[in-house]
């Protein structure tokens, strides 16, 4: 059975993925599992954080001479954006820790977010604790894990596509036959449609409709 467990914060030093459960034996590459992550920072309202990450895994154990060799692949990617984040993410004490909280505290709990839940269910003063971790930023972790899933299954000729159909109240036309490389196709659109004329009017309507209010970099 194939288990991912994840660790680390959005502007920690790093995230790790470690996935269980893989057969020895596989064919891997860190390419392969860096082509699914510079994927995922791709499209249409991407943030500034996107712009400073270049995402890329370490493997850390599990693969030898380019295979797997049955133990847990653990893998690590490191966050650039941690040399603007030591102060305040520092997992050692500081000094100035005895006097008040660090910079850039966070205290009042994001509607639609897991800063709330999250408060009250470790008993934290500060929802910075629950919201590095309940952060798109974390899903970098889970792609190294499902691309190295995505690699088990080529074994078995076995492939995956997907591309966006509704959003907004729009519908994109699906053609009566997909492309053979689906994901090839729809990566070339910034929403991964296949309807230029419906991607367009989801655009519109998002920029049109929707006004984001000030926080924390989009990761």
């Amino acid at each position: 059975m194939l288990r991912f467990t994840t660790a680390g914060e959005s502007h920690g030093p790093a995230l790790v993925s470690i996935l269980e459960g893989l057969p020895a034996g596989i064919p891997l590459a860190a390419e392969q599992v860096n082509a699914e992550l510079a994927r995922r920072q791709q499209g249409y309202g991407r943030g500034r954080r996107m712009q400073i990450e270049r995402d890329e895994i370490e493997f850390l154990s599990g693969v030898r001479a380019g295979e797997t060799i049955g133990a847990p692949v653990a893998m690590m990617i490191r966050n650039r954006d941690w040399k603007n984040w030591v102060e305040i993410m520092d997992p050692a004490p500081r000094p100035e820790d005895a006097t008040g909280p660090r910079k850039r505290v966070v205290t009042r709990p994001r509607p639609g977010h897991a800063d709330l839940a999250g408060i009250l269910k470790y008993d934290r003063d500060d929802a910075r604790d629950i919201l590095e971790r309940a952060s798109a930023r974390e899903t970098t972790a889970r792609v190294a894990a499902g691309a190295i899933c995505r690699r088990l299954l080529d074994e078995f000729g076995v492939g995956i596509g997907s591309h966006l159909v509704h959003l907004g109240g729009i519908d994109a036309a699906i053609p009566d036959l997909l492309p053979a490389h689906l994901n090839a196709v729809a990566d070339t659109s910034p929403l991964r449609t296949l309807d230029p004329e419906a991607e367009g009017r989801m655009i519109l309507y998002n920029s049109s409709s929707i006004s984001k209010p000030p926080g924390e970099l989009a990761s």
